[in-house]
């Protein structure tokens, strides 16, 4: 197995050598493999390059010449433009790049340029370019007067270069990530000289048996790798991309069937045993029916218990769909099994709130619950403790409380984490890696597509509850212009005659000076002396201390606030009966799974509730229609499932897992859920089985993979503690 030519350190490749090293390095290349699998960023067919005898004002193309001419042209208002004469076989064309002078250093008459940009007209048609890459170098270092001095004017006689050769209408142009450092053409030159000597030794690094590749119809990875760098044409490109997704998709649910493995398989689980002394007298007291979803998820999570392996399930559900009420019910079986369950929440009043419901619902149960929270201090934190340590509380509500030192349970047989991306991955697992260990069910009120979720949570087994709860009066939604501001406020202040309370959302705290957004601050400060003068006006943001932020909320909880200023620091909340409506002002720059989280904290008592997005300035073109077409499908469904979907087709997979997801962040190159969603599923059952049949990877007809494995995924896999 020649992996050891692979790895070799990029600088001893041809054309490479100490000093581009270093600049490969910064751009994250540093051996061959990292080269070979340097995404190329685009591609141009030849038939789609515009002739530049063709090319018209009020045109977007791309044109392809050779540079005839060049020079910096100053302007009276100081400004200096670049500009050069390309020629291909069809004529000549002018390119002009306002403002960047610099690139009369690094373009060089005889270069062979890819152009892309609009064609304007300033002294006759000109493009210009929104980007360009040099294909290829002049053939012999020339002096070029226009490399002497910034002022050189651009002549219109013809040089001595020789005319440039016709592009072969099947030439597919490459077109790679590159930087100042390294060139688009010294990417396109390393890569010729290489390409061929690194495709004979990735055979030894395909996975996938024939029988393998042709049920997945996948090609074999060097002509995957072949077809990337030397595309044949367009559609084989989408096939070779196709196996390279494959390959990312496998290897991360490679990673995540071992974390699997080792939560679920490595120490022994409890198999809980169940009487109905606790779940039928809670289930017959109910006041309302369980959902279909609800009943299906509950058999999963019971099957899941009652086996000798630990449960790792995460369960996923809209707001509103009764996660609570399920997760209580698992509760009870570890409870009836002569074991102790505990729920976990990123905030004291969440907590709290969760409490108070729990022992609502067990209130004629013989089930001691407890809640343990860093506010709780002196005698009374001891007493808790005491009754968590010595078994009298069965049922174990808190914040990270949970988790610190001196915390001792009597016989934990499950754990609850809710909102589970609030917390840490140490957090999370602390409470889980006690012995004997506890099942592991983990609760998102964050809709994700299914392949999606099989993405990022391969370690879970997941669960979703799909369906409301009947009578469950939706969120009206509203799309209304800045113009109509006054009115909506308006309304706003009927409702609070009413009684009801009301949230003002921002994206941003303060006034940027980049951006005219309406900022936290200074609203607020606009909002309690104007359009709510003399009414209970707070304000809230993720800057404020944790016991500031905590006083607000309780005030607001209590009715004591009628209007709450916030950012997205109410994203994830405690329900408030009382509030009603939802005001989102520059809605723009919400993703509409954000948006749809928001939405959710209004409409949580018995009338209803109403959510009103007002947009600042959405402008036109790509960005423009996208923006208007998310605020549409927000204010149309309520749906957090299909609002999902949207968001992730919308944006896009690279702009979905921004910070607006909490971090997310799949590290995926080739694979796009949207594209390759149907790899997810048998990458994942690849992997689990490969996983059940051999954990460690230690066979030796796995060495490959864990090699792969240990390379791509080393920290993920010390993170989780089983590499």
């Amino acid at each position: 197995m020649s992996l050891t030519q692979l790895d070799k350190p990029v600088q001893f490749l041809k054309g490479v050598g100490p000093r581009r090293a270093e600049a490969l390095k910064r751009m994250g290349i540093v051996c061959a493999r990292d080269l070979l699998y340097h995404v190329p960023r685009r591609y141009d067919d030849a038939s789609t390059i515009t002739p530049l005898a063709r090319v018209e004002v009020g045109m977007d193309v791309t044109a392809v010449g050779t540079v005839k001419n060049k020079g910096i042209v100053p302007t009276r208002s100081g400004l200096r433009i670049f500009q050069a004469v390309l020629q291909d076989d069809t004529g000549i064309m002018t390119c002009a790049w306002p403002g960047q002078p610099w690139l009369n250093r690094t373009l060089q008459v005889g270069d062979r340029i890819l152009v892309t940009g609009p064609v304007k007209f300033f002294h006759g048609r000109q493009i210009q370019p929104r980007e360009h890459a040099v294909l290829a170098r002049a053939p012999t270092p020339r002096n070029d007067p226009a490399t002497a001095g910034t002022h050189t004017s651009i002549s219109s006689t013809p040089t001595t270069i020789p005319p440039p050769a016709p592009t072969p209408s099947g030439t597919i142009f490459v077109t790679y990530p590159a930087s100042e450092e390294v060139p688009q053409w010294i990417f396109r030159r390393v890569i010729s000289l290489n390409l061929e000597q690194l495709l004979k030794h990735v055979r030894d690094e395909d996975h996938l048996t024939p029988a393998a590749r042709r049920a997945l119809g996948l090609p074999d990875l060097p002509a995957a790798l072949a077809t990337l760098h030397r595309p044949p044409s367009l559609d084989r490109v989408d096939a070779a991309r196709r196996r390279l997704a494959y390959d990312e998709l496998f290897y991360l649910q490679l990673l995540q069937a071992r974390v699997r493995y080792h939560a679920t398989r490595a120490r022994p689980g409890i198999a809980f045993q169940r009487t109905n002394n606790l779940i039928r007298p809670l289930h017959d007291g109910l006041p309302f029916t369980l959902t279909g979803a609800q009943v299906r998820v509950l058999r999963e999570i019971y099957a899941d218990m009652a086996s000798p392996h630990r449960m790792n399930r995460m369960l996923q559900g809209d707001v509103g769909c009764g996660k609570t009420l399920v997760a209580l019910f698992a509760m009870l079986l570890a409870v009836e099994g002569g074991h102790q369950a505990a729920l976990m929440a990123p905030t004291e009043i969440l907590a709290e709130q969760h409490a108070a419901r729990i022992r609502g619902f067990l209130a004629r149960l013989p089930c001691g619950v407890e809640l343990l929270t860093g506010s709780a201090t002196g005698r009374r934190r001891e007493d808790a403790r005491a009754r968590v340590g010595g078994g009298e509380a069965r049922v174990v509500i808190g914040t990270h409380a949970l988790i610190q030192e001196g915390v001792e349970f009597d016989a934990l047989g499950l754990v609850v984490v809710d909102e589970q991306h609030r917390f840490g991955v140490r957090q999370r697992l602390a409470l889980a890696e006690r012995d004997p260990a506890p099942d592991v069910l983990v609760m998102s009120a964050t809709p994700i597509p299914r392949s999606l979720a099989m993405a990022l949570h391969g370690d879970l087994d997941i669960s979703v509850i799909d369906e409301l709860p009947a009578g469950r009066r939706p969120v009206v939604t509203r799309l209304a212009g800045p113009e109509k501001r006054a009115e909506v406020f308006q309304e706003v202040g009927r409702r609070l005659d009413r009684g009801e309370q009301a949230y003002v959302v921002y994206p941003v705290i303060e006034e940027s000076e980049k951006a005219e957004l309406r900022a936290a601050e200074t609203e607020y400060e606009r909002l309690r002396s104007d359009e709510f003068a003399g009414r209970e006006v707070a304000l809230l943001h993720g800057r404020m201390p944790a016991d500031e932020k905590d006083r607000i909320m309780r005030e607001f909880l209590e009715s004591g606030i009628q209007v709450l200023v916030a950012t997205t620091v109410i994203e994830v909340g405690i329900d408030v009966a009382g509030a009603t409506v939802m005001v989102i002002e520059n809605a723009e720059r919400f993703g509409l799974s954000q948006l749809h989280q928001l939405r959710g904290r209004v409409g949580r008592g018995d009338r209803g509730g109403l959510c009103v997005v007002i947009p600042g300035g959405v402008g036109e073109g790509g960005e423009g229609t996208a923006t208007r077409e998310r605020l549409e499908v927000f204010a149309r469904t309520d749906d957090g499932f299909e609002i999902a979907a949207a968001d992730l087709r919308i944006r896009g997979q690279g702009d979905f897992f921004g910070a607006e997801q909490h971090g997310h962040g799949t590290g995926l190159l080739f694979a796009d859920i949207l594209v390759h969603g149907d790899l997810v599923g048998p990458a994942r059952e690849r992997a689990r089985a490969l996983v059940d049949r051999d954990p460690e990877l230690a066979r030796e007809e796995n060495a490959l993979v864990r090699l792969v494995l240990e390379r791509r995924y080393g920290d993920r896999l010390k993170l989780f503690g089983v590499g």
